[in-house]
């Protein structure tokens, strides 16, 4: 019999949903780095085997909006509790149980198996763990609880092992060779975004877009034309940086990155445009992917 489903992954920003998200798929599809709000859209990785077909989707990290862009992001996360098939709620040794009661009383009224994985245990020791597994039985008592260290990989096997015993028998959703939802050109966007999250401090990182104008592929070679969007003139420049050396380093940094991803020769080109506050705009919002519905 074959087994198939959504598992769909929700948290608090920086819990490390993205981390785990890729060493359940065994791709690199999610952009992790040490900064909140690094996930925007909600992004699928399909795992498939010979009997099974596992659908992950990871999503933004839930927050109280502040402006249009957050509520879209906000709406990713809550659409993964309408469609799960099983639930992965993920948490860390660092945060309060209580930290976003909202989400968490959705959470608690779904009908599916919630497994309540509890991250970076590395960082804590056996007496607080038990007191935090707890507190977190007392708040979502229908979820099955398991301890994780998604960067050292602990347990993320029993994870899998377990998401496998739980999914519903089906028919694959998705083609056998299909490993995500997303086309080529979100990979090069997700990609640059990430180098300037890494590369740039404060507000920067969230007031950027990316977008791809231009994506030509043959047997050898991607040529690929992006625009990076910010809101102001100011930020123009510091994304640019003196003499271009900036915008260089995000560029070239990215070029290598897409070259391991594609395993092709990359040309990659990338402008600096203003786009005055694309964040608070429906309708830039919806030309970036991110839907208002």
């Amino acid at each position: 019999m074959h087994k198939a489903g959504f598992v769909n992954i929700v948290g608090n920003p920086n819990v490390g949903k993205s981390t785990l998200m890729n060493l359940l798929v065994g791709e690199r599809i999610s952009i992790a780095t040490f900064k909140a709000q690094t996930t925007r859209h909600r992004i699928m990785g399909i795992l498939n085997t010979e009997d099974s077909q596992i659908v992950f989707s990871d999503t933004p990290g839930v927050l109280k909006p502040n402006y249009k862009l957050q509520e879209s992001m906000l709406n990713f996360s809550e659409s993964a509790l309408v469609d799960a098939d099983v639930l992965l709620y993920v948490t860390d040794v660092i945060e309060k149980p209580d930290k976003n009661g909202t989400f968490l009383e959705k959470v608690r009224q779904m009908n599916v198996p919630v497994l309540l994985l509890i991250n970076k245990i590395d960082l804590s020791n056996q007496e607080e763990l038990t007191l935090l597994v707890e507190e977190w039985h007392q708040l979502l008592p229908q979820a099955e609880i398991i301890p994780i260290s998604a960067t050292s990989r602990f347990n993320v096997d029993v994870v899998l092992q377990r998401v496998r015993e739980l999914l519903p028998d089906s028919p694959p959703y998705f083609g056998k060779d299909q490993w995500t939802d997303k086309p080529a050109r979100f990979f090069v966007t997700e990609i640059i975004r990430e180098k300037i999250l890494l590369y740039y401090d404060k507000e920067i990182p969230y007031a950027v877009e990316v977008s791809v104008e231009q994506f030509k592929e043959d047997k050898n070679k991607i040529c690929i034309h992006t625009v990076i969007y910010v809101e102001r003139e100011s930020q123009k420049g510091i994304i640019i940086g003196k003499g271009g050396r900036a915008l260089k380093k995000v560029a070239t940094e990215a070029r290598r990155s897409l070259e391991k991803f594609f395993g092709k020769s990359i040309y990659l080109e990338t402008f600096v445009k203003v786009d005055k506050d694309w964040r608070n705009s429906d309708k830039e919002l919806r030309s970036f992917g991110y839907s208002q519905d």
